[in-house]
């Protein structure tokens, strides 16, 4: 008896753990107190399709949702340096999956790191093996993510190839929110959509095995992949996920709860001159309105 009473009370000194800690970390979720940074609304109107496209209300949201991400998680350079761009680029691959969820919160990321290149299981840059563009960190990397600058920049360049690697590990961050990293985002989905995305995800998987599906072969690896490859197609051609795939692409819509196939169709300018009509619409030269320091 004396046993099993000590056994309750460990249980019970855990759950209470558990939940001081999840507290702690509501806690330190900080809000930004300054201004969002004019140099930072430029880099956004220049290099991000999915910003560009928002109204001007949205804009305002995407903005404080990028300003909070980066007064919370720290960015890091490993062998090369962060500048203004890098950290834009990082956050807002980080918001764009979790835009329609405006009280979304990272708790499960501390840091991100920065690496120049492709980097191996051994976090090295040199070497061997060098394949890995994007990893969440597990064990003593808890709280951690890696990112190649060569894949984040190419994610953001190249709007055609349904490839966003940084989005594609924000993803598997958001799939891990659950506590379990296994291609089902309970936080995300609704219950009744479980079973039908269980059985699509093993029906997509099985056309890739069999070379009829223009999906990236690699989310062919497991559930988890697939939904953080098909999360990049979404975000980047949803169009065309719509077109070839219309039963995933509804499914995706009631996971991260955005129409993207209606959002994205604006044309896209990759830089703006001063005296370009401001892009947030309000009729006023760049010069004077956004772009004015």
């Amino acid at each position: 008896m004396e046993r099993l009473y000590s056994l309750l009370l460990i249980i019970v000194v855990i759950i209470v753990l558990v939940y001081f800690f999840k507290k702690i970390d509501k806690k330190n979720w900080k809000k930004p107190i300054k201004h969002f940074p004019v140099s930072w609304r430029k880099i956004l109107i220049e290099n991000v399709f999915f910003y560009h496209n928002l109204n001007a209300e949205e804009k305002k949201l995407f903005e404080y949702k990028i300003h909070e991400f980066l007064t919370n998680v720290k960015i890091t350079g490993v062998k090369t340096e962060v500048n203004e761009y890098d950290r834009i680029l990082v956050a807002s691959s980080a918001i764009i999956p979790i835009f329609a969820f405006p009280n979304w919160q990272y708790f499960n990321l501390n840091e991100v790191l920065l690496y120049p290149g492709m980097f191996n299981q051994e976090f090295k840059t040199t070497g061997k093996e060098l394949s890995i563009a994007g990893m969440v960190g597990t064990g003593y990397m808890e709280r951690k993510m890696i990112l190649s600058k060569q894949a984040l920049y190419h994610g953001f360049r190249n709007e055609t190839d349904k490839k966003n690697t940084a989005i594609h590990e924000f993803v598997h961050l958001i799939d891990k929110a659950d506590g379990n990293i296994d291609g089902i985002p309970s936080l995300l989905l609704e219950k009744q959509y479980t079973i039908p995305w269980i059985d699509l995800i093993q029906k997509k998987i099985e056309e890739i095995y069999e070379g009829s599906s223009d999906i990236n072969p690699y989310g062919a690896t497991n559930k988890t992949e697939f939904f953080a490859v098909i999360s990049e197609y979404f975000f980047e051609r949803p169009k065309l996920l719509k077109q070839k795939h219309p039963v995933l692409y509804g499914l995706l819509e009631e996971i991260f709860d955005q129409k993207m196939a209606g959002k994205l169709k604006k044309k896209y300018s990759k830089e703006i001159n001063r005296n370009d009509p401001c892009p947030c619409g309000n009729g006023k030269k760049y010069k004077y309105c956004c772009g004015k320091i």
